[in-house]
């Protein structure tokens, strides 16, 4: 294989993974789409297709994790209104928490 081969092959599998990030944003399986790339860097032959399977793993880590500090901030709100009996802010607590919850999945 030429070198100018390998070089638009390399071209084209990292837009491919980009467009293929843009969806998982849109659909909010980070976690699923993270493990999805990292596998295919443990399966990849190659360290710099092993390096930009863990980058773009690493960003949807990034998301989910951000997505899990905002529902533990959502629950903890949702506690400490219902305890205080304030029911439609409980209530509106823990429905972002499971926005995030759900888009950190």
């Amino acid at each position: 294989m030429k070198f100018t081969d390998m070089k638009y092959t390399g071209l084209l599998a990292a837009i491919m993974l980009a467009f293929a990030s843009f969806s998982v944003f849109a659909e909010g399986s980070h976690m699923a789409k993270m493990l999805e790339l990292t596998q295919a860097a443990v399966e990849a032959t190659d360290g710099k297709a092993i390096a930009e399977h863990a980058e773009v793993a690493k960003t949807h880590a990034v998301a989910a994790d951000e997505h899990l500090d905002a529902a533990i901030k959502n629950l903890d709100e949702a506690i400490k209104h219902g305890k205080l009996g304030h029911t439609d802010l409980a209530k509106k607590a823990a429905e972002e928490a499971l926005t995030h919850l759900k888009a950190a999945q």
